[in-house]
């Protein structure tokens, strides 16, 4: 039998514009854009952070995951004259790659700051959770260049905000600042720009309190109903609710609760 090649064998041995820490003590991994002072996202580091999501997600150290980037922005955008020597079937392949975060069926956590535009943008609205700092700049300025959002970004965002706010941002390239942003329901929390760092690390470690195989299932089931009408996505939960009342988690929450104790969740 010929030995099986594929291309990701490769494609992560040197990562392209940004680093990946795993920290097992904390269950904890960063994804860190590297590609000061814009953080600007080429077409190969697309490829590379849809196989980043994919192998933490399958890294049993590994409970929460936090997209943020080293400077004063987390991304003006991507390389725009890569797209001009890109292939249509690369480019077509723009939309699975940025929505890796929420595929993965862990926690997935952005910290914005400063320019949050184009794909940058797009990849913070795949995530489940976005905090960001009162820098922050949310933007879809694809009209500028005789373009619309390609990786998800004006769906995900009308999805959030409704139309007449989405064709607001998006038809007139308008910059969301960040406490707009969180009065909008974009934004989980806005805060000043010296706790960005302080208010990511609470949110995991106030996400690692809960059982991990709850917070896969509650995610799971928020993601597939969101476009389900309203008896079907009573009908699943109501399955998913089932589920977890046979695990190990569900029967140590219950017995913790009666016993006045903390948790210890073990993710079965």
């Amino acid at each position: 039998m010929s030995q099986l090649s594929h291309p990701a064998h490769t494609l992560l041995e040197k990562l392209d514009g940004f680093s990946v820490i795993i920290d097992a003590d904390r269950q904890r991994a960063d994804i860190v854009l590297e590609r000061a002072p814009f953080n600007i996202i080429s077409m190969a580091q697309r490829d590379q952070l849809r196989l980043v999501f994919e192998s933490l997600d399958e890294n049993p150290a590994v409970r929460v995951i936090v997209l943020r980037a080293v400077g004063e922005h987390f991304s003006s955008g991507g390389d725009i004259r890569g797209f001009l020597d890109a292939t249509p079937e690369h480019v077509s392949k723009l939309a699975w790659n940025i929505a890796a975060p929420a595929r993965c069926s862990k926690p997935v956590i952005a910290a914005n700051r400063g320019f949050c535009f184009g794909v940058g943008f797009e990849i913070s609205l795949a995530c489940d959770f976005r905090i960001v700092s009162e820098t922050s700049q949310y933007a879809l300025p694809e009209q500028k260049l005789g373009q619309i959002p390609g990786s998800g970004g004006s769906a995900r965002l009308q999805k959030m905000v409704g139309i007449t706010r989405t064709k607001d941002v998006v038809m007139r390239s308008r910059r969301v600042p960040g406490q707009q942003a969180y009065e909008w329901g974009i934004a989980t929390m806005c805060v000043p720009d010296a706790e960005l760092e302080k208010a990511t690390d609470a949110l995991v470690e106030e996400l690692l309190a809960f059982s991990p195989i709850a917070q896969r299932t509650a995610k799971k089931l928020l993601n597939d109903t969101e476009d389900s009408t309203l008896s079907i996505a009573i009908e699943l939960e109501g399955h998913c609710y089932s589920r977890l009342r046979s695990s190990d988690d569900f029967r140590e929450g219950v017995e913790a609760f009666h016993q006045k104790r903390k948790a210890d969740f073990k993710g079965s």
